[in-house]
């Protein structure tokens, strides 16, 4: 009976997990976004120069998010295969 209970916990766990990853990639690409876009808004870019610095922002913003969404799982995993 103990397992299940364990194996329920377990299964919360990674759920909370997954979703911290998830809200913190978020947030990491967001900020990443809104340094480029108050950078294009300091430095008065228009034109094709503010659209390619924003899609380079977002770009990069989105690879931020993801480098920080599998560090975060792959952390997890290991402490679950340590017995942490």
């Amino acid at each position: 009976m103990d397992m299940g209970r364990e194996s329920r916990w377990e299964k919360d766990a990674m759920t909370v997990e997954i979703v911290f990853a998830l809200v913190t990639a978020a947030v990491l690409a967001g900020v990443v976004f809104a340094v480029v876009w108050t950078l294009v808004q300091a430095l008065d870019l228009s034109g094709s120069a503010e659209k390619r610095v924003l899609a380079g922002g977002a770009l990069f913003g989105a690879v931020a998010g993801v480098w920080r969404l599998v560090r975060v799982l792959l952390r997890f995993d290991r402490q679950r295969r340590m017995g942490h």
